[in-house]
């Protein structure tokens, strides 16, 4: 990533301002880390890490929505998870190992900040609500990441894309989407044709409009309606682990104490 992608320390803002994953953390934790935060732009596309890349930095969507693409030898990729302003990018490495097991690249643009590992290591290692909240939303994050492998395995093209555009959708705040047809089929795994068809077919019954690589979404009811089941047991799991964030956090302690 440039040095131009990074704010000055004079244009940063409240780095906890519109990302639920920090705000989730104990005032002591966050004044700490707070004045290592930096804001970054980036652009559509923009990879943040390569698969097997060293992260220097967690980064934590405060509008941007990160995509996490797994990637084969043959060089094909296909999207497993994508983060929003509830969660962030990094945090294995934080608390583990410093390795990106995937490729990372922005999927909508939008605020970011980031944060040096060192920093968050120094308080995952000291603090034990730093380190629940980090586990407890690493395991919420792999949960969409098996919810999504199943989706694409055993659901069609067009179910796949109503849960994608639903899950960005509220994320992008009701704006239209800027996406093309090859950019869909990337992020779903799936040949254009068909990307095209079920495209087509949503557009036909009246769910989303799409015009020089912009979507909208028209119906949301019936986009719902007409997805899978996995757009809402994802955001269910999100919603009840950042509702409050503490008391979800504390329970998840309270079981593995139990096991």
């Amino acid at each position: 990533m440039s040095e131009e992608a990074v704010m000055s320390k004079g244009q940063q803002s409240d780095g906890a301002r519109g990302n639920r994953l920090l705000g989730a953390m104990e005032a002591a934790s966050l004044a700490r880390i707070t004045p290592h935060l930096e804001p970054v732009v980036l652009k559509l596309g923009d990879v943040v890490c390569e698969a097997g890349g060293l992260l220097k930095h967690a980064y934590f969507p405060q509008g941007a929505v990160l995509s996490l693409l797994t990637v084969l030898e043959n060089g094909s990729a296909i999207e497993t998870a994508n983060i929003g302003r509830e969660g962030a990018f990094g945090l294995f490495a934080a608390m583990y190992s410093r390795v990106s097991f995937n490729r990372c690249l922005v999927q909508f643009e939008g605020g970011m900040v980031r944060c040096p590992i060192d920093f968050l290591q120094s308080e995952f290692v000291h603090s034990e609500h730093v380190r629940n909240l980090f586990v407890s939303y690493s395991e919420t994050l792999l949960s969409q990441v098996q919810q999504t492998v199943a989706c694409n395995a055993l659901h069609s093209t067009e179910e796949r894309m109503c849960r994608w555009l639903l899950m960005m959708h509220d994320r992008a705040e009701g704006e239209a989407l800027p996406y093309t047809h090859e950019f869909l089929s990337h992020m779903l795994g799936a040949n254009r044709k068909s990307v095209t068809l079920a495209a087509q077919s949503l557009q036909t019954a009246g769910l989303i409009s799409y015009q020089r690589g912009k979507i909208r979404v028209v119906d949301r009811a019936g986009l719902e309606q007409t997805s899978c089941e996995c757009y809402a047991i994802v955001k269910e799991r999100f919603d009840a682990f950042l509702r409050p964030p503490s008391t979800a956090v504390q329970g998840d302690t309270a079981r593995r104490r139990a096991r």
